[in-house]
């Protein structure tokens, strides 16, 4: 994070309170719970995964036009990332989601992501959250629901951790998606160490190692965009950014989107009022679905 040593107390302070907001109970995997008849409907399901050496909880939310007889169309996918101390299941507990998901035409799906920074952990071999969702769940998801498979209709979002994360996917895999969405986005995560951040980044420490470690410079969203070549940028993925001027990251999130637009970066940036909570993620995930249905490909 783009900031001052002397302001991270202020940071971890904030953080401590806030990122305990995001955690909710999990619910029961393997239920089908249709919300009400002729609507919007989720299913918890569990991957068997041979990266993680154990079974990984995910979401699916599934429009009315999924379930539509006659024609079996293929449907884009939005791939919607939780925050810190969260569970795969906040988005649909905490927010509005299968109700936006309603009147839609994608799938939408909540991975579990736990505390690893939607990264390969350096200490913990079976901790390999991005290659976890790059190499199993999207395809698994791909084979399980008709899905619009194509580069132009698959897209990822996320709130703070998650707002990290999906910037960093967008970043790393652009042949993989068409648009990434962060919310109040934690996007200086490889930064964080125990010195300069408490108890949440010697969390970082056992992911990303040293704090000049080169797997902290990888995963880097700021120095994957400053030395990123001038061709591969004309791939990247739309960057949608948001945060609350009351957001602790705030700042953070200003610096990022400065970058974005010194480099090039095609995107678009929203600030307004708003704090670091569910109220500010209900609406900006109400935002990002809207500019979904703007850009899917037929």
């Amino acid at each position: 994070m783009r900031l001052k040593l002397n302001t991270y107390v202020v940071i971890v302070a904030v953080l401590a309170v806030s990122i305990f907001d995001l955690s909710a109970q999990t619910g029961t995997p393997g239920i089908t719970k249709a919300v009400a008849p002729g609507t919007a409907q989720y299913q918890t399901l569990r991957l068997k995964s041979k990266l993680m050496n154990r079974e990984m909880p995910y979401r699916v939310v599934l429009p009315t036009a999924y379930g539509d007889s006659g024609e079996t169309p293929r449907f884009p996918v939005v791939y919607l990332l939780h925050g810190l101390t969260g569970h795969f299941d906040n988005w649909t507990n905490r927010t509005k989601l299968v109700d936006y998901a309603l009147p839609g035409n994608v799938i939408i799906v909540t991975p579990e992501g736990d505390n690893g920074w939607y990264s390969d952990s350096i200490t913990v071999a079976t901790d390999k959250y991005e290659s976890y969702i790059v190499k199993e769940l999207i395809p698994e998801i791909d084979k399980l629901y008709r899905t619009s498979a194509k580069r132009e209709n698959r897209f990822i979002a996320g709130l703070s951790m998650g707002g990290y994360g999906s910037v960093k996917f967008g970043l790393k895999y652009p042949e993989m998606f068409s648009l990434v969405g962060s919310f109040s986005g934690a996007l200086g995560a490889t930064s964080f160490t125990e010195k300069t951040a408490g108890n949440i980044g010697k969390g970082v420490d056992l992911i990303f190692g040293a704090d000049d470690s080169e797997l902290r410079k990888s995963n880097d969203v700021f120095r994957l965009i400053r030395e990123m070549p001038a061709d591969k940028k004309k791939t990247l993925p739309f960057v949608y950014q948001s945060c609350g001027t009351e957001d602790f990251l705030f700042q953070n999130n200003r610096d990022f989107v400065a970058l974005l637009a010194e480099k090039q970066v095609p995107h678009e940036y929203r600030q307004r009022p708003g704090a670091h909570d569910w109220k500010f993620w209900d609406l900006e995930i109400q935002e990002f679905l809207r500019l979904v249905e703007r850009r899917i490909k037929k």
